[in-house]
C-alpha cells in the first residue's frame, strides 16, 4: 500500500492512559432524533474508534472504556459494546479479564503476515480488476486517482497523500467485481493503515512510480503485468517496514 507516512502521531508503546479528551477525525452520532438504529449506531462508533487506533489517538496497549466511549459519542453502551466486539474480531482489539477491552499490541509477525495475506489478495485483485477493464469494465475512478495521488505527492500534500492511497488501493478491489473479497479486506486496508502509521521508510516518489506502474497495467486491461507489479510494490515494502519497526515491536 502506498502513501501512508510515518508523519501521523506515534503510538505510546504499552500506553494505558484515560480516554477522556480524546477525539477523532469523524464525529459521534447523537442517541435520539437522528431515526437510526442500533445497528447504524454500532457502525458509526466502529469507524470512530478505528480511526482513533489507526492514527495513534488510542496507542497500543490503551484502554477502551464502554462508560467513557459512549459519553464520547453521545450512544448508550449497546453499540459501544458491539463496536468493540467487531474491532476484536477484526484484530485491533483485545480483552482481559478485569481489565476488558485494550488496543491490540502489535508484533512483527503480525507485520509479516499482513504482507503474506496482501500478496495473496491484492495480486488476485489487481489481475482481475484489469481482467474485466479489459472487457470494458469503466476505470475511470482509478485514472482519477492515479492522478490525485501523483498530484498530492508533487504537492508535498502528506496527508492528502495517505487519504487518496488508500482510496486508490480500495478501487483496485473493488475493480476486480469479486464481492467477498471487497468485504473480506475491510479490516485488513485497517490494519495496513495502522501499521503504515508507525512505520513508512520509502520516498513517496518511488511509490508514486510504483503506483502509476500498476494503475496503468489496470488500465491497459494486462491481467499479468498487473499481477507482478502488485506483487513485486508489496514485497519492496516489506523489509523498509519490518526495519522500521524492528525497534519498537516485539517479534
Amino acid at each position: 500500500m502506498l502513501g501512508w507516512n510515518a508523519d501521523r502521531r506515534r503510538p505510546a508503546h504499552g500506553a494505558d492512559t484515560g480516554m477522556k479528551g480524546s477525539s477523532t477525525v469523524a464525529e459521534a452520532m447523537p442517541e435520539t432524533g437522528n431515526g437510526r438504529d442500533e445497528e447504524a449506531r454500532a457502525e458509526n462508533v466502529y469507524q470512530l474508534v478505528l480511526e482513533g487506533i489507526v492514527t495513534g489517538t488510542y496507542a497500543q496497549g490503551m484502554r477502551l472504556r464502554e462508560r467513557e466511549l459512549s459519553e464520547l459519542y453521545n450512544v448508550s453502551r449497546i453499540p459501544v459494546r458491539e463496536a468493540i466486539q467487531r474491532l476484536e474480531q477484526d484484530g485491533f482489539v483485545a480483552t482481559f479479564p478485569r481489565r476488558g477491552a485494550v488496543v491490540r499490541q502489535l508484533t512483527l509477525t503480525d507485520v509479516n503476515e499482513l504482507f503474506d495475506v496482501r500478496l495473496c489478495l491484492e495480486t488476485f485483485a489487481a489481475r482481475m480488476a484489469a481482467t474485466r477493464v479489459a472487457e470494458g469494465r469503466d476505470g475511470g475512478r482509478l485514472e482519477e486517482l492515479m492522478e490525485a495521488s501523483k498530484a498530492a505527492i508533487d504537492d508535498e500534500r502528506t496527508d492528502d497523500v495517505a487519504l487518496i492511497s488508500a482510496e486508490l488501493h480500495a478501487e483496485i478491489v473493488r475493480l476486480s467485481g469479486n464481492r467477498l473479497l471487497i468485504e473480506s479486506v475491510k479490516p485488513l486496508f485497517g490494519r495496513m493503515r495502522w501499521i503504515f502509521g508507525l512505520a513508512h521508510n520509502r520516498s513517496n516518489e518511488l511509490q508514486r512510480d510504483e503506483h502509476t506502474e500498476l494503475c496503468n497495467a489496470i488500465l491497459k486491461g494486462k491481467p499479468d503485468l498487473a499481477y507482478s507489479l502488485a506483487y513485486s510494490h508489496i514485497e519492496l515494502g516489506r523489509e523498509p517496514v519490518l526495519a522500521g519497526l524492528a525497534e519498537t515491536l516485539e517479534p
